[in-house]
């Protein structure tokens, strides 16, 4: 049980004490209403004796009377309660108001309580220390504010419990409170004082004996009376009443009479002096008595007995709501009328006792010692003094003799018997001078005075013989009281027998039918109980005692038993919330809503948060009712809304009902306050996963039209896309602003999210919507319908177009916001209807139109909430699904910025940055391109060239200019060359048959395919380099990819329009390629805040396979003709192969045209046997080409030089697209060699630079160089395709480098293999060694000749030594001197060469050493001699050679040439 100001000895001495009537005469009755009290009321703060009294008991030992207090009352002989001991209707509604006005103290300190592993929170400040049994009831409560060891009190319990004790009837079966004297009260200003005591004595003496009135009781026939004169001081005659006392005294004697002088004072001096009021703090009690007495009250409303709303079991939830009960007794509950002051009406208006000195408060306190010690004690020890002598003269010896007899023959013991063995004897009545009657007499008198021994020996000896008559009420009553006056006995002789007060519970209930008496017991043992610390006991015994004919008592005691649970050694927390439902569900069916809803509070403690689900939604839904009722909407929004925002695991039928109460609510709290919209729980917005998208909505595709694709919701957000994206932004800004990415360059933000970075805040620009994309979940299993759904916005005015200071100077502009009424400055889109299916994820987008620059922030989100019809109809249209339980509100957009993590304070704390994607800054306008796409097509061949158109609109009011386009693939497009004329070509890629991409030359009368073609030399940057590109031939620095859009006047005006055209070529890899472009575009107008606007565009482009080309270089042995071609010439195969699958539909490919591009080779002729002209490759075919190269002067520009091995006429490869595609090739040929600074000087210069270079970087260079090869193929081709049973044709270009001798190259770049995972090396690894030339590099230097006739005659038989001149021609490949050794000693000694060729001999000198300069041509003269005719093979001369300028390299063998055969005849 909760922790009680008293003690239970002081609570059960309090609970019995002498009961004192009063009889009053009209002018006394007066004289006391000065006071605004009756006599009764008068004492009633004074009737705790504060002294010891004394007497004496039957065996003459004096007894200490410690403490006592005794009851006056005014005699009221109407009857109070029915016989039956069931409470009547007034009786019930005087509990429930005692209870009803003793609530806890709102605003006290909390009181925390540790229970097991929880921490409750019990109000312990709620005592009201108005308790009437302590006169010092100021120091009680100084004690308790002071007292640092907290516990739960209930005050309401215990003013329940005084109120109930106070107002149980009187009972014939005992006589506890039965009035044992009687007060006649006559005022001195009588005329004849005398008189009226006699006739006030008279009427007491009827009223008793007359047999009229059931009540008041009276203990015994001579009731004592005392006679007391009440004298007015401010008005009477003191002598006279001196006078009349003295008679009195002569009369009733000295110790039956006494003079009470009061009214001290006038009302007029009252108001000077502050005089305490005891009386306050009873009148309460007093009134609500006295509507028992006097008939009910009008000012008590019915609803606190009882309400339609808890008729319901505590644990059962909500009723659905198509049945009657849930919603529409919630509203009936709306109109109830609030619970009555806590002072009546008259106690509150005026003071009391202002007629009263303290001197006058000392008189009635004496006034009260003496009538007490020396009228009521000594009547009541005379009295006992008599019965025990009348007990003991009468039956005392028989009845003990009779006892003895029944001892000695086992009969001693009354045999216990079951109470459903007993009879019914609740009916049997003793007479008044019945011997057991006198006995439990004696005992009550006994026990009122504090003598326990005796009274319980008395009471032992009644219940005996109680329960051998079998009256059962009788012996419930002796059972009662015997274990009450054992547990007081001092010392505690014998323990508490706590099964008499069982059986005397068991009794009242169920034999005699008395639930009062039954209570009481109960109230008592626990209390007892309680102070033994036998909690386990005392919840059993409460529990015990609800039942269904009071709420209010089974509310009471199930919260006591709910605190006896916590007050355990081992806590039992759960015991302790689950009685406290069931404590607060009594209340609340007893209409006390205040105490359901503490008790409810107090137990939600316990179950929140332990994923018990359904027991927090029932006591939540009925706190959000309870606190409705009480007119506290706010707590009961919040109940509601833990309900529904939780995870429920209620049916749907349940969810729906709880929304439709919550709905209700919720509309009587906006109601009531208009001054801002509240805030909605329903439903879960997730505020990170907001996504805002600045920009218009692009257009779709018109027709053939293909927009770009640009940035939009529907995209997912890609971390390295985004990385990506500002790479290519950084790499267009650099270009357009010389080279230099601005310090205050930010890249393009068009759509925020929760990845994005936000710590700045975005531009929008005015006239442009912004997109906010919102996510909602239900969480709850019914449809929710958001109507309105609209953007929350707050927007500051601000004109960028002035200069800083001045808006400074300017003020704090006024804030604009939609919450009241809308705004025509941001036109807000209003999503008219927005429907969520049960445990839906969906997403809202709203739009915002910003017509003025300012600052805007976006707040959150405003609309009205309903549920659908509980019936099944989900349809939102029907008139009933939420009119009348719809709500306006709004909910907050809050979102978390990042965790900061760069400081060691932002480290070792938890704080986040500002997120800033909803507060927008609007901007002045600015351009807005558009962009589509013609003929744009989807899968090309690899290499294909296809021609497509770009459309640029200006849809803004801005001109836009400075248009360029980054691309992570620049080799795939270009927009042609400005600078060059550009050829008409057809508008249609399907019309190739007639038509070709490229422009062409007829071929001139006579001249036959594969002879020399017109060189024609161009200059890179008209094309864009693969470095740089710079499209359109406008000059300037470049990044890497970027290219300027060649516009008309360099700018687009608002609302113009171009198209261009736009050669495409497909990648030379097989796949589908994923290219970006990023077209960048600034304003005309120069000093905005956005300095440029960027338009993505995206395309997917599935490539398949056509040709592979693999070229190969070798050296011509052949010594040059011509003076042209003096420095070399060599000779190139080209092998082309048919790659592609049939699937693609093409039936052949046709080798159109072989063009070569090299600033020092350039191809001769077509050395491939004249019948193979026209060269066809079918699916895996192979063909292969042979074509000569001659060596030419270096050039500035690169030569372009076709070879038609095919047809007339011949295309023009020094053109757009042929040079565009050639330039913008993936890998060009300056980045993959380094450059070498003395390409263009003489050969003299180079030679010495060479030469005192010294060094093993200079012999690897010059070695190289000599091996080196610049030349580019370029291979068109023209593909059949049938489509549509339709033959097209399809043209393409293909690229190969070529750059050493003798190492093939290829048009597709080989797959490089996976990288193997890469231990990390933590140590710096040493630089790489001095790569030197390998020997295959260094045996190139020289190329050897021998010129000799091919057959040669000569007469043996005449002459037989045969001699015959060879020139041995030796030339310099390389750019520095080089010594050269010629070796003729050698011979060939493998016996197949010797059966092969002959053996010859060379004549004169054998070996020669020689130098040769850079590229320098010697010829030696060399005599072979023969001695037969035959066939010979005269390669035998070895020539070495080594750079002049390294001393210590060895000579190294050069490569020899091909066999060279000589024919000797004999010519006889």
């Amino acid at each position: 049980m909760a922790q009680c100001v008293q003690s239970v000895q002081e609570f059960i001495q309090d609970s019995f004490v002498p009961m004192v009537a009063v009889l009053c005469s009209e002018d006394a009755e007066k004289l006391t209403r000065k006071n605004n009290l009756n006599f009764s009321e008068l004492l009633r703060p004074f009737c705790r004796l504060t002294s010891e009294g004394h007497m004496r008991d039957p065996n003459n030992q004096v007894q200490v009377v410690k403490n006592l207090r005794i009851s006056v009352n005014n005699v009221v002989t109407r009857p109070s309660v029915p016989a039956s001991g069931v409470p009547g209707h007034a009786h019930r509604r005087l509990l429930s108001e005692v209870v009803l006005t003793c609530q806890p103290a709102e605003g006290g300190v909390a009181n925390v309580i540790t229970a097991g592993d929880y921490d409750l929170n019990i109000s312990d400040r709620s005592l009201k220390a108005s308790v009437p049994w302590y006169s010092d009831w100021r120091d009680t409560l100084t004690e308790l504010s002071t007292s640092k060891h907290y516990t739960a009190t209930t005050p309401w319990f215990e003013a329940y419990r005084e109120s109930f004790l106070q107002s149980m009837p009187a009972s014939d079966h005992e006589f506890l409170n039965h009035y044992l004297a009687c007060l006649l009260v006559v005022s001195s200003s009588e005329a004849v004082p005398v008189e009226k005591f006699l006739k006030l004595s008279q009427e007491q003496h009827r009223i008793q004996h007359s047999g009229e009135y059931t009540n008041p009781k009276w203990f015994i026939p001579n009731t004592l009376k005392y006679y007391v004169l009440l004298h007015d001081m401010s008005q009477g005659d003191e002598q006279r009443a001196d006078s009349v006392y003295e008679d009195m005294k002569q009369r009733y004697g000295a110790q039956g009479c006494y003079l009470l002088k009061v009214n001290s004072r006038t009302a007029a001096a009252g108001a000077d002096e502050q005089i305490p009021d005891p009386w306050s703090q009873y009148l309460h009690k007093n009134s609500l008595q006295s509507q028992v007495q006097l008939g009910p009250r009008q000012s008590i409303p019915n609803g606190v007995l009882v309400n339609s709303l808890d008729n319901t079991h505590p644990l059962q939830l909500d009723t659905p709501s198509d049945t009657p009960g849930s919603l529409d007794a919630l509203r009936a509950v709306a109109v109830e009328t609030k619970p009555p002051p806590i002072a009546t009406g008259v106690a509150a208006a005026t003071s009391h006792g202002a007629c009263l000195t303290l001197n006058d408060h000392d008189r009635i306190r004496l006034f009260i010692q003496e009538f007490t010690f020396r009228g009521l004690l000594p009547h009541i020890e005379k009295n006992i003094r008599q019965l025990n002598d009348q007990l003991v003269s009468r039956k005392g010896l028989s009845r003990s003799l009779f006892s003895a007899t029944k001892k000695w023959f086992g009969g001693g013991k009354v045999p216990e018997k079951s109470i459903a063995e007993l009879k019914n004897t609740s009916g049997l009545l003793y007479p008044p001078e019945a011997p057991e009657l006198q006995i439990r007499k004696m005992a009550d008198l006994c026990f009122l005075v504090q003598l326990y021994d005796l009274a319980y020996s008395c009471y032992h000896t009644a219940k005996k013989d109680f329960l051998s008559d079998q009256a059962m009420l009788y012996a419930a009553g002796a059972l009662e009281m015997a274990a009450v006056s054992a547990f007081l006995q001092v010392g505690a002789p014998r323990p508490y027998p706590a099964h008499y007060m069982d059986t005397a519970i068991q009794t009242y209930r169920d034999v005699s039918k008395n639930m009062i008496l039954a209570e009481r017991c109960a109230l008592l043992s626990a209390e007892v109980l309680k102070s033994q610390a036998k909690y386990s006991d005392a919840a059993t015994l409460l529990i015990k005692m609800t039942s269904e004919d009071s709420d209010l008592r089974s509310a009471l005691l199930l919260e006591q038993a709910a605190h006896c649970f916590i007050n355990m050694r081992n806590p039992m927390v759960r015991k302790f919330a689950f009685h406290m439902i069931l404590a607060g569900h009594r209340f609340s069916k007893a209409g006390q809503k205040r105490h359901a809803l503490r008790c409810y509070c107090q137990a939600m403690q316990v179950y929140k948060g332990k994923g018990w689900s359904l027991a927090e939604d029932h006591i939540n839904f009925t706190i959000g009712r309870q606190s409705f009722t009480l007119r506290q909407p706010e707590n009961a929004v919040t109940a509601f809304r833990h309900i529904l925002t939780n995870d429920s695991q209620q049916t749907s039928t349940q969810q729906g009902a709880f929304l439709r109460e919550y709905l209700y609510v919720y509309k009587n709290v906006t109601g009531a306050c208009e001054v801002a919209l509240p805030q909605l729980p329903l439903p879960c917005i997730n505020s990170s996963a907001t996504r805002v998208y600045f920009g218009h909505e692009r257009r779709l595709a018109e027709g053939e039209k293909q927009a770009a694709t640009h940035v939009s919701l529907d995209q997912e957000f890609d971390r390295d896309l985004a990385a990506m994206w500002q790479d290519l932004e950084e790499q267009v800004v650099a270009a357009a602003k010389r080279g230099v990415v601005p310090a205050t360059f930010q890249p393009t933000q068009c759509c925020l999210n929760s990845q994005t970075d936000n710590l700045r805040f975005p531009l929008a620009v005015v006239e442009e919507p912004i997109i906010v994309e919102v996510v909602f979940r239900n969480p709850l299993k019914v449809p929710l319908v958001l109507s309105d759904l609209s953007l929350l916005w707050k927007f500051t005015l601000k004109d960028f177009n002035r200069p800083q200071p001045q808006e400074d100077s300017v003020g704090d502009a006024v804030a604009i916001s939609n919450e009241k009424e809308a705004n025509d400055v941001i036109a807000t889109e209003v999503i008219p209807e927005f429907y969520l299916s049960p445990e839906e994820t969906k997403l809202a987008r709203l739009k915002l139109l910003p017509h003025q620059t300012g600052q805007l922030n976006i707040l959150g989100l405003v609309y009205n909430l309903a549920s659908t019809s509980s019936t099944g109809d989900t349809t939102i249209n029907s008139p009933s699904a939420a009119e009348g339980t719809s709500v306006r509100g709004r909910q907050d957009l809050e979102i978390q910025g990042p965790r900061l993590n760069q400081t060691k304070e932002e480290k070792t704390s938890v704080s986040h940055g500002p997120d800033r994607r909803l507060d927008p800054t609007i901007t002045p306008p600015m351009p807005l391109l558009e962009v589509f796409f013609l003929q744009f097509p989807t899968a090309l061949l690899c290499g294909e060239i296809r021609k497509a158109y770009v459309e640029f609109c200006n849809v803004s009011r801005v001109t836009l200019c400075g248009l360029r386009v980054a691309s992570t693939h620049p080799d795939f497009f270009t927009f042609g060359s400005s600078s060059l004329a550009t050829p008409l070509t057809p508008l249609s890629p399907t019309s190739f048959e007639n038509c070709s991409a490229y422009k062409t030359l007829a071929t001139p009368p006579g001249a036959t395919p594969g002879s020399v073609a017109a060189v024609t030399l161009v200059s890179e940057g008209d094309f864009g380099s693969g470095i740089g590109l710079r499209g359109g031939g406008v000059s300037g620095t470049g990044g890497k990819g970027i290219t300027e859009i060649p516009l008309g006047e360099g700018t687009l005006k608002p609302g113009e329009s171009t198209q261009l055209p736009l050669w495409l070529r497909g990648p030379d890899q097989e796949g589908v390629h994923e290219i970006h472009f990023l077209f960048y575009y600034e304003s005309a107008e120069q000093g905005g805040k956005i300095s440029h606007r960027v338009l993505r565009h995206t395309v997917f482009i599935c490539a398949s396979r056509s040709l592979s080309v693999r070229a190969t270089a070798c050296r011509s042995n052949t010594l040059p003709e011509e003076e042209e071609e003096r420095n070399g010439s060599m000779l190139v195969f080209v092998d082309v192969e048919n790659i592609n699958s049939s699937e693609a539909g093409v039936r052949e490919f046709h080798i159109a045209q072989v063009s070569s591009s090299s600033k020092q080779w350039r191809l001769h002729k077509c050395i491939n046997p004249a019948e193979d002209k026209d060269c066809k490759l079918t699916s895996r075919e192979r063909g292969k080409l042979c074509f000569r190269a001659t060596r030419c002067k270096p050039l500035q520009a690169f030569p372009f030089l076709s070879m038609s091995g095919v047809s007339s006429p011949q295309i023009i490869t020094s053109t757009t697209p042929c040079a565009d595609f050639f330039f913008r090739r993936c890998q060009p040929l300056e980045s993959l060699r380094p450059p070498v600074a003395m390409e263009t000087q003489g050969r003299h210069s180079r030679s010495q630079g060479v030469g005192h270079g010294g060094g093993a970087k200079d012999i690897a260079g010059v070695v190289r160089k000599c091996n080196e090869v610049d030349l580019d193929i370029i291979i068109l081709w023209k593909a059949f395709v049938v489509e549509d049973n339709k033959q097209v044709i399809l043209e393409g270009q293909l690229h190969v480098a070529l750059q050493t001798i003798d190492k093939e190259a290829c048009s597709l770049t080989q797959k490089e293999e996976a990288q193997e995972m890469v231990l990390l090396k933590f140590k710096p690894e040493l630089p790489p060694p001095m790569t030197r030339p390998s020997m295959e590099q260094l045996s190139h230097l020289i190329k050897t000749n021998l010129q000799y006739p091919e057959s040669y005659s000569h007469p043996f038989n005449q002459k037989s030594l045969c001699m015959v001149p060879v020139t041995l021609t030796l030339s310099n490949c390389s750019l520095a001197q080089v010594d050269v050794i010629i070796d003729l000693r050698h011979k060939t000694t493998s016996p197949e060469s010797l059966e092969v060729h002959g053996s010859f001999t060379w004549l004169g000198q054998t070996q020669f050493k020689l130098q040769l300069g850079a590229q320098e041509v010697m010829r030696v003269q060399l005599q072979a001699c023969f001695l037969h005719a035959g066939v010979y093979n005269l390669g035998t001369p070895r020539v070495f050679a080594k750079l002049a300028d390294q001393g210590a390299m060895c000579e190294t063998s050069q490569q020899t040439a091909t066999p060279a055969l000589i024919i000797i005849i004999n010519s006889t």
